[in-house]
């Protein structure tokens, strides 16, 4: 699932200007894909990916979760390629601007407040200037608040996740996480591995659950595209539980995919997911910097063109990093590499563990 929800967030990232916007009805359908992609489908990655941290967090149960542990190794897998990245991306913008190159898109960095840069730098109250890498910031302070939340989902979930399910629907900030999304998925990925829930009892119906939830994110996305950019509030309500009823509905769409050598090849990926995720909005900056300064008018061009580049030369650099670099490699991805053989060992443990469970069925 990560590696194609990560991939979809590119789409989710591609800039456009107030002239190229999918709400101005300038290319008809196309427009409507992209709103498709962006307001719709692919919100749902956020919230995936931190039921799937919290599932994670939790599956040897919450008497075995070593706190303070649990901290250091996090700090190394998610706070220090979050500073990495976004020092690194920082500093080119930085670089950039002194040379008039990029004015417009990303704040002004020389003429920034020093709230603004500290914002800018380390997402303190706002999103960073490598804006996807909130979810890291947002998905630290999650691990942070784990004992909490799991005793609260120990004592009363349905209480807990009827709260935090409000706060994620409703467009209140609490200023503890940027996204209240990630605080309810988080949570509710807890519930699931706390409880021993069988999360692959719903692929006998991912042929009915998936395209349903194309059809419900088809059906936001046309709301959206009538009345954007500026959505009313009960639309913006329903945007933001579709996005959470969204994450069984793209399960059940990756019990489908895996089943295919697509899907199988896709699942061995390793670091890749996590070097797109940190790298793409960096590299959608560069070719929009590019293009304004020399590209056609015609914006699907460039739009086409972006998500092309983007899918196809971040496997490339990612690759290269990991074999010139391998040490920095290892820190820019949080260490997420392992060796082919331990992924085999696990690929087998896995085997074995499904062939056990169906014995016990």
């Amino acid at each position: 699932m990560r590696i194609v929800l990560i991939s979809g967030i590119i789409f989710v990232h591609i800039p456009f200007d107030a002239d190229s916007s999918p709400f101005s009805d300038a290319y008809g359908l196309f427009d409507w894909v992209r709103v498709f992609l962006r307001e719709s489908l692919f919100r749902v990655g956020v919230p995936c990916l931190s039921v799937i941290s919290g599932y994670l967090l939790f599956r040897h149960g919450a008497a075995s979760l070593d706190y303070g542990k649990t901290i250091r190794r996090k700090a190394k897998t998610i706070l220090l390629p979050f500073a990495l990245w976004n020092c690194a991306f920082f500093l080119f913008v930085l670089v950039l601007q002194s040379y008039g190159i990029g004015d417009g898109y990303l704040p002004d960095l020389s003429g920034a407040n020093l709230h603004t840069l500290s914002t800018l730098l380390f997402a303190i109250d706002g999103t960073p200037i490598n804006l996807p890498l909130y979810f890291l910031r947002d998905l630290f302070v999650c691990i942070l608040l784990s004992p909490l939340l799991a005793f609260l989902i120990r004592r009363a979930p349905l209480a807990t996740l009827a709260f935090l399910l409000l706060l994620a629907v409703l467009p209140v900030p609490i200023g503890i996480v940027l996204r209240n999304s990630v605080l309810f998925s988080f949570a509710f990925g807890i519930y699931l591995s706390l409880y021993r829930v069988d999360v692959t009892v719903t692929d006998r119906y991912a042929g009915l659950i998936g395209p349903a939830f194309i059809a419900l994110a088809a059906l936001l996305a046309t709301a959206a595209y009538m009345t954007g950019p500026g959505l009313p509030l009960w639309l913006e309500v329903s945007r933001n539980l579709m996005v959470l009823v969204g994450i069984p509905g793209f399960w059940a769409l990756s019990a489908i995919l895996i089943r295919s050598r697509i899907g199988r090849g896709l699942a061995e990926t390793g670091g890749l997911s996590f070097w797109i995720f940190c790298a793409h909005y960096p590299l959608l900056f560069c070719l929009w910097v590019l293009w304004n300064r020399g590209g056609s008018e015609l914006y699907p061009i460039f739009y086409l063109m972006a998500a092309l580049l983007a899918l196809l030369l971040l496997p490339l650099t990612n690759g290269m990093a990991r074999h010139a670099l391998p040490s920095f490699y290892n820190l820019l991805t949080g260490s997420r590499t392992r060796p082919q053989a331990e992924l085999r060992m696990a690929g087998n443990r896995a085997a074995e563990d499904r062939r056990v469970r169906c014995e016990q069925r």
